[in-house]
């Protein structure tokens, strides 16, 4: 029934004009749609799109909201994020190391951070 069918991640902001800023100039992500009076925003994200939309219960996901699968360049796009001030999260109960911001685990590759309204996003390498 849905396996034939794309799927695509939805996050809820507080302030849409500081998402779009976040999500364009800081992430670079290209806005897809825009219908701000709608409170709504479509940024295209490789073959899927992103949807952010205004909600008063922006931030209250204590989990991945949105993941991303890097594809060998997860050191590269960590420094570049890091140099625009994204700040990341570390979980030291999780198997496996931590260098620097980046979390190994075997072949893995993976660092949290999150967005303006506190969404976890998540970038993972050798899944």
């Amino acid at each position: 029934m849905l396996r034939d069918r794309n799927s695509s991640a939805i996050v809820a902001v507080s302030d849409l004009a500081r998402a779009r800023a976040f999500y364009e100039d800081i992430l670079g992500l290209m806005i897809e749609a825009s219908s701000v009076e709608d409170g709504f925003l479509s940024f295209r994200t490789g073959q899927t799109s992103l949807g952010v939309y205004a909600s008063q219960f922006a931030g209250t996901n204590k989990a991945n909201a949105v993941t991303w699968e890097m594809k060998g360049d997860i050191v590269d796009v960590t420094h570049d994020l890091k140099s625009k001030g994204v700040v990341f999260e570390h979980y030291p109960d999780m198997p496996g190391t931590l260098n620097g911001d980046i979390h190994e685990n075997g072949d893995m590759k993976m660092v949290w951070f999150k967005d303006p309204d506190g969404n976890i996003l998540h970038l993972v390498q050798g899944m």
